[in-house]
């Protein structure tokens, strides 16, 4: 895909924030296991940077899905994965659902100030039991007068600490697994920052090997009312919504990694062009030499997988098995650049604070985090008829 002048232009400006406001302060961030998110949200928001793809009536910009890949692949340049992951979750996790299927009101209360970077926001479909299965999820929502009643738990939610409120996937009433839920906006707190919602429990904070200054919560639900309008689009539509949404959030998985790799691979041959071995440098090997130039290789063939599949979807394709295919790739192919240039930095490549090491935590979460790679290559048998397809 050919990207324009007005592409380039966000990713300009993106990269200048990004050394500005985000790089310098990564390392106290990861330190302290949180980030500022209604602060940087705030400084991205007045930057137009959070609603790249977003109706205007409600402050967006109103473009096509490759000026938000435009702005994923940049994010990579961030040094460290949590952070990205953050921004991430609040344009393209939890609120394509809401400018998609929301009613007007709905966009106005919550799409509006999101966009703005006055509110953060999450997205609940992950349980203790219900990970990759979206269909399992137990948590439900009845009905009581002209509200929800919602019950249940999300964990594995990230921006929870500091969301103000959370797109849940519930069930909404009995029948088949992917007929019978729903999305529903849930505030969890009375205002930026303030207090918990009546019956929202911030149960745990969790503690990860990776992506450390990414807040990430598991969350209790205790009878927490939610007026009915707060219903995403039309009842029991929640699992095809969300189905929809995966396609843009694996692109977005596969896109934000495509920078981080090149900079490591780039760090790892500045080091091994500085590193005096046995008479010569370690880029002098000639094993380092051709693995370096296989890795580089291997991110570029990623990088047109994920335009293509962009080009595709923005003319309207369904890019289901493609989507899967570069997430799949992308979360292995981060493990193997991370793992191979660790290898080539020795004992330094072992430390806390090195870009590389960090790659090699935070990266080990693309091949789990929306969709395992299991799960990807489950629906690559079935679109490729290897497999039968379940019967709904």
């Amino acid at each position: 895909m050919q990207l324009s002048h007005e592409h380039r232009e966000i990713q300009k400006t993106l990269k200048r924030f990004i050394d500005e406001e985000i790089n310098p302060h990564v390392d106290a961030w990861e330190e302290a296991e949180i980030f500022p998110a209604h602060e940087v949200f705030g400084k991205l928001g007045d930057l137009g940077l959070l609603g790249l793809t977003k109706p205007e009536a409600f402050g967006g910009a109103g473009l096509d899905y490759s000026y938000g890949l435009a702005m994923a692949e940049t994010l990579g340049h961030i040094r460290c994965g949590g952070v990205p992951m953050a921004i991430g979750v609040q344009t393209d996790m939890s609120t394509p659902a809401l400018a998609r299927f929301g009613s007007d009101e709905l966009k106005r209360d919550f799409l509006a100030p999101s966009v703005a970077g006055r509110m953060v926001g999450c997205i609940g479909v992950s349980e203790p039991g219900a990970g990759s299965d979206v269909s399992g999820v137990k948590s439900t929502a009845r009905k009581d007068g002209g509200d929800y009643v919602i019950t249940g738990q999300k964990m594995w939610i990230t921006n929870s600490l500091q969301a103000d409120w959370m797109c849940m996937l519930v069930n909404t009433g009995e029948g088949p697994v992917h007929r019978n839920k729903s999305l529903i906006m849930v505030p969890l707190r009375d205002g930026p920052n303030g207090r918990l919602t009546k019956g929202v429990e911030v149960a745990q904070k969790i503690r990860k090997i990776g992506m450390n200054s990414s807040d990430t919560g598991l969350l209790y639900f205790d009878e927490v009312r939610v007026p009915q309008r707060n219903l995403i689009g039309q009842e029991g539509h929640g699992f095809l919504y969300q189905m929809q949404q995966f396609q843009e959030e694996r692109m977005w998985a596969s896109a934000s990694s495509l920078v981080a790799m090149d900079e490591c691979i780039r760090e790892t041959i500045e080091w091994a062009q500085g590193r005096k071995m046995f008479g010569s440098t370690l880029a002098d090997q000639q094993w380092v030499q051709f693995k370096l130039a296989e890795l580089q290789t291997e991110v570029e063939a990623l990088r047109a997988l994920v335009w293509r599949t962009c080009e595709l979807y923005v003319q309207g394709q369904d890019v289901l098995q493609l989507a899967s295919m570069a997430k799949l790739k992308s979360g292995r192919l981060t493990r193997a650049v991370a793992d191979t240039c660790l290898q080539f930095w020795g004992g330094m490549g072992f430390t806390w604070e090195n870009r590389v090491s960090r790659l090699y935590r935070d990266g080990r979460l693309g091949s789990i985090g929306g969709g395992a790679d299991e799960v990807m290559l489950g629906i690559l048998a079935k679109t490729m008829g290897i497999a039968k397809r379940a019967v709904a």
